[in-house]
């Protein structure tokens, strides 16, 4: 399977060098979108590594001329998982804002291509009810959510906000395709 990995910039990001390791490690072939935030976290060499395929950044890189690379990574994807997701990328998506690699190509994503959204913010933001109508919103269009847990957040706030854990993310990517 083609999974489409976008990383932003909420500080459980490093778990996604987890879920990029297992994901390949069960034989799927795994695209890395770092955001800028992102990358102030977890280096685009920690996620090339794992993946094995060049980490994207930024969408106006010129990589292979005949090639519009945020289309033809869209189009390339079986799946597509935010994992982290911040507050910042659920309200672009939900308002259809595409001004870096990552909402580039989700609004260049098919429209029969799932994309799963796994949330990791502070348990005030996640709450938010501007934050909780974009959900809403996506969940309406057909984007589907990977629920955050109850946990120790890194601010030292107990509460709902944490990434899930990288074993049920990956499991529910596994079996979106069955």
């Amino acid at each position: 399977m083609n999974i489409l990995l976008g990383v932003t910039g909420s500080i459980a990001a490093y778990k996604a060098a987890d879920i990029t390791s297992r994901l390949t490690k069960h034989g799927h072939n795994v695209d890395v979108i770092l955001t800028e935030s992102g990358s102030r976290i977890i280096t685009p060499l920690t996620l090339q590594t794992l993946s094995r395929n060049k980490v994207y950044m930024d969408m106006f890189e010129e990589i292979t001329p005949s090639e519009v690379k945020h289309i033809s990574l869209a189009k390339k994807a079986d799946v597509v998982l935010i994992a982290p997701a911040t507050a910042n990328i659920i309200g672009k998506i939900a308002y259809g804002i595409a001004d870096d690699f990552l909402s580039t190509v989700v609004m260049a994503a098919a429209n029969d291509t799932p994309v799963f959204i796994a949330p990791a913010m502070n348990t005030n933001m996640y709450e938010n009810p501007i934050v909780q109508d974009n959900i809403e919103k996506l969940r309406s269009y057909g984007y589907r959510f990977i629920e955050p847990k109850e946990s120790l957040l890194a601010c030292g706030d107990l509460g709902k906000g944490a990434l899930a854990d990288v074993d049920t993310i990956v499991e529910i990517i596994e079996g979106s395709k069955e």
